[in-house]
């Protein structure tokens, strides 16, 4: 047998579902059908039973899942083993990350730790901070990147950087507003919003919760799904916005936009990690460069 049918095996006994199993792994329902197959060949042996839609283990299924689950750890603790004392780390990371982090910061972060671990592999996937949170929970990513805390008791977050959100207008459109801001200017601004579930969003969000106003109580006059797609509208004088530094900086240095003075704390962009699962090399090196420890 090899380590590939023990490890569709245990995902399959888990889930209980050979297509859910499957997709965990990243491989198609084929292959890991006939993985299955060959495993109980191999043996002549019946591991799974069918109830419906569901694959429950058979008696001597549910014998042998723990013997496969040692040898799996055995395997993986081994293989760090030996990577550790060859110095070389390798293989994929599925990193997903908001867009203000993934356009923003985290570019120039993946170069330099490419030139450290060159035979790790990055895949990126970018959505709002609801969206990284989805992607970690549905293992379609192993390391997230999003603006702010999390509720979700099954994910683990750690601070790497902190940002500065700003409100900006265009600049045009400046002497219009009532200085210095109060409540009632709050309330009569023409926002442009990002989406619900955005950590941009969640920057008003607090704004409005510290001043006691309702969110309805603001005049949004339009919600975009992109930063740069507020950024633009802004700068066309549709309305002021609060967002990250990053996004609006260049446009700050060259004069289409105006930063309203406005206290606003800063905020946190936080690495997140699923609490229960075991860590690979690839990501143990990832976890440590975002935190400076390499």
């Amino acid at each position: 047998m090899t380590y590939t049918q023990l490890k569709i095996f245990v995902a399959i006994a888990e889930i209980g579902n050979l297509t859910k199993a499957a997709k965990k792994l990243g491989i198609t329902q084929s292959a890991a059908s006939s993985a299955l197959a060959k495993l109980e060949l191999l043996n002549q042996a019946k591991l799974f039973k069918r109830n419906g839609r569901a694959l429950i283990l058979s008696e001597i299924g549910e014998q042998f899942l723990p013997a496969a689950k040692h040898a799996l750890k055995a395997t993986s603790e081994a293989s760090h083993i030996l990577t550790r004392l060859s110095g070389n780390v390798a293989g994929e990371l599925k990193i997903a990350a908001s867009q203000t982090i993934a356009n923003y910061w985290l570019p120039e972060k993946l170069a330099k730790f490419q030139k450290i671990y060159p035979e790790i592999k990055l895949r990126v996937s970018i959505s709002n901070t609801v969206g990284v949170e989805s992607s970690l929970i549905g293992d379609l990513a192993q390391i997230g990147l999003i603006e702010g805390n999390t509720r979700n008791r099954l994910l683990e977050v750690s601070h790497v950087e902190f940002d500065q959100p700003v409100l900006v207008i265009a600049k045009d459109k400046y002497q219009t507003l009532n200085l210095p801001m109060s409540r009632t200017t709050i309330e009569q601004i023409p926002w442009i919003v990002r989406e619900s579930g955005s950590g941009t969003r969640a920057i008003l969000e607090n704004l409005l919760e510290t001043q006691k106003i309702k969110w309805n109580s603001i005049n949004v006059v339009l919600e975009l799904p992109s930063n740069e797609a507020i950024r633009q509208a802004v700068e066309a004088g549709a309305g002021a916005t609060i967002i990250s530094k990053y996004v609006v900086d260049a446009s700050i240095r060259n004069g289409t936009l105006t930063p309203i003075p406005l206290q606003i704390p800063k905020r946190s962009f936080q690495l997140v990690i699923q609490k229960s699962h075991e860590q690979t090399d690839a990501q143990r090196a990832f976890i440590n460069f975002m935190k400076g420890t390499t």
